[in-house]
């Protein structure tokens, strides 16, 4: 794959900690679904919402490692010890759960895509995002990632999450400042490539991206197939 370098318009972005004190204030859900939500999808409508609580109509881009995969976990043990598996539980388990949440609870039916793509995924959810920005302005684009460490059934698993949610609007007109993205080849971390050759190197992407949003500097991730780095720049284009 060449290396990829773009950059997205941020008009608003939000966050929540993979510990917080309190849970997040869903209260746009009705009580009935909020109430049969996980944790996962309860922090991805929350940042969701903060971002795009004013905005009717938005595609959402939804990305997540793991996604449902503790509430799949516990079908497959209810299963195994011969036990009734809820319809709902099942729905709710997909990896594109929250978008249709999200998207009833506001009666917005523009379109919705979910992606995963290993360790990477945060960075090419980037790349989907500004790729369908890009073809088309005319509708603000919601990024959403949200994730959490796997059951410990699945053992170690490599480069984990850390879990949290993180979700970034990308609209030309309300744009607040410019979030740069860079993809290369993997290198040796001793030998670093220009493209990634400052900011903090950080163990999960999100961390790395978080950091260079909130900080507005510069921030990279390195993994065995490939670098990323993030730069923050003021203003419109």
């Amino acid at each position: 794959m060449p290396d990829l370098h773009w950059t997205i318009p941020v008009a608003r972005w939000s966050s929540w900690p993979a510990v917080a004190a309190v849970s997040p204030d869903i209260g746009f859900i009705e009580p009935m679904v909020r109430r049969r939500l996980s944790t996962l999808s309860r922090v991805a409508l929350k940042v969701a919402h903060d971002c795009a609580a004013d905005h009717p109509n938005v595609r959402i881009v939804f990305a997540s490692r793991h996604g449902e995969l503790r509430r799949t976990t516990d079908i497959l043990r209810s299963i195994s010890a011969g036990e009734p598996v809820s319809p709902t539980s099942f729905s709710l388990s997909v990896l594109n759960a929250m978008t249709g949440v999200f998207g009833i609870s506001r009666g917005d039916r523009t379109a919705a895509s979910a992606l995963s793509a290993g360790a990477e995924t945060l960075g090419y959810a980037l790349l989907e995002a500004h790729a369908q920005y890009a073809s088309d302005k005319s509708t603000s684009v919601l990024l959403v990632y949200a994730d959490e460490p796997a059951d410990p059934a699945y053992g170690t698993i490599e480069e984990e999450v850390h879990g949290g949610a993180l979700a970034i609007l990308l609209d030309d007109s309300a744009a607040t400042g410019r979030l740069t993205c860079a993809r290369t080849a993997a290198v040796a971390t001793d030998t670093p490539h220009d493209a990634c050759a400052s900011g903090t190197v950080f163990a999960t992407q999100s961390q790395a991206v978080h950091h260079c949003l909130d900080t507005r500097t510069a921030a990279q991730w390195r993994g065995e197939h490939a670098a990323w780095a993030w730069s923050w720049h003021e203003g419109v284009a």
